[in-house]
């Protein structure tokens, strides 16, 4: 690729490998009966729809006619009809977005800065969040009796706040259901919220070899049989070993973990942690916890800054389609701000990139100077001399 001759988008795009991404098509089948509108313009049109906050097939449409002449840049034909790209959304599988994504990812992870703890066990933090959906408009969604929701579920991992996985559901099924399919490595260490409470699942990982630390239950039946010494005027009120006096389908819950309470002095109440984590301090234990603020964050970027709270398509297959582009965007953006020499926020960047997709800069001198001009004005006699006529006139 010529990067002189090619817009910032089109640089974006160079970091999908074709090769890879032809393999993807022929492994879902994606292209069958294309009729001309293949997999990859398919792919551009919905990225680009993410990275320049279209709100309809209206506005990709148009979006992408506008540039007619530069979509050579970017391995398209032409820009899709509404009524062509409204069809593809609905019947193309959307596994290869799922599979693409999985396979930016791995690209992506090696780049991404190695964040510091006091522990050595990789972090992860668990979560899902509810994609508000019109019930009569998207009748598969199901969720309540007069409301429909999609729900994301996601494991991010603490090395550059990644997302590792990611499913895509009906807003009714259950955050622990999700959570029961996970297979994490081994000295792995994930944080969650209390709704992922499964003793079972607790016990498994225990045996697996995978550390957990999330909030205990207020009606939980926990036994304290040994406490540890607490240093006096921190956030960690108290420390103990104990089990669970109940049972849970006709069996007692084994297993012996850890329990912390904490004060949380911006609500002023406690909070009680449980762990099976016995090698690491009580106030790391804190700590830990509230890191599990990071996939909140995460969550609030993509839907303030990508399109996944309006969609512009109605079946399950179209929306899977456009949260599958918006996690790969994410993870090009990221893979942007590892790069560059800028802090960038990922909000300025986002927007930055939205107003100069199309700008020809060479994109990785882009991200560390935004604002320098590509083509500075000569500065010779001859030039001033033109300048100091037009200013007289």
């Amino acid at each position: 690729m010529n990067i002189g001759t090619s817009s910032l988008f089109s640089q974006l795009l160079s970091l999908v490998d074709r090769d890879d991404f032809r393999r993807l098509v022929r492994d879902t089948g994606s292209q069958a009966r294309s009729k001309g509108f293949g997999s990859w313009d398919h792919f551009v049109s919905m990225l680009f729809c993410q990275l320049a906050q279209a709100k309809s097939l209206r506005e990709i449409d148009t979006g992408l006619r506008s540039c007619e002449g530069k979509l050579q840049h970017l391995g398209m034909n032409g820009a899709p009809r509404r009524s062509t790209l409204s069809y593809a959304n609905a019947h193309r599988p959307h596994e290869l977005f799922e599979k693409l994504f999985y396979q930016l990812l791995a690209k992506v992870s090696e780049g991404a800065p190695k964040k510091k703890f006091r522990f050595k066990s990789k972090l992860y933090s668990l979560d899902s969040t509810v994609i508000d959906l019109c019930a009569s408009m998207f009748d598969w969604a199901k969720f309540r009796s007069t409301k429909g929701a999609a729900k994301l579920h996601l494991l991010l991992d603490h090395d550059g706040c990644l997302p590792c996985y990611a499913r895509i559901t009906e807003g009714k099924v259950a955050d622990v259901t999700v959570a029961q399919q996970l297979k994490l490595p081994k000295g792995s260490l994930v944080v969650m919220d209390r709704g992922y409470t499964d003793y079972y699942m607790y016990e498994r990982w225990s045996a697996e070899g995978v550390g957990f630390v999330t909030r205990l239950k207020k009606n939980a039946e926990f036994y304290e049989f040994k406490d540890y010494p607490v240093k006096p005027g921190g956030v960690v009120v108290s420390d103990h070993t104990g089990q669970f006096n109940c049972f849970e389908a006709g069996r007692r819950i084994k297993g012996t973990y850890r329990k912390v309470v904490v004060w949380i002095e911006e609500k002023q109440q406690h909070m009680e942690l449980l762990t099976n984590r016995f090698d690491l301090s009580s106030a790391t234990i804190a700590e830990i916890y509230k890191q599990r603020w990071q996939i909140e964050l995460f969550f609030k970027a993509i839907k303030q800054n990508l399109r996944v709270k309006t969609f512009v398509g109605t079946s399950a297959n179209a929306v899977r389609i456009q949260i599958w582009t918006a996690l790969i965007a994410i993870l090009l953006i990221k893979y942007l701000q590892f790069k560059s020499r800028m802090s960038w926020a990922l909000s300025n960047l986002v927007a930055l990139l939205r107003w100069n997709l199309f700008t020809h800069r060479n994109l990785w001198k882009w991200i560390d100077d935004p604002f320098m001009h590509s083509h500075p004005p000569p500065e010779d006699e001859s030039y001033q001399t033109v300048l100091d006529g037009i200013a007289s006139t």
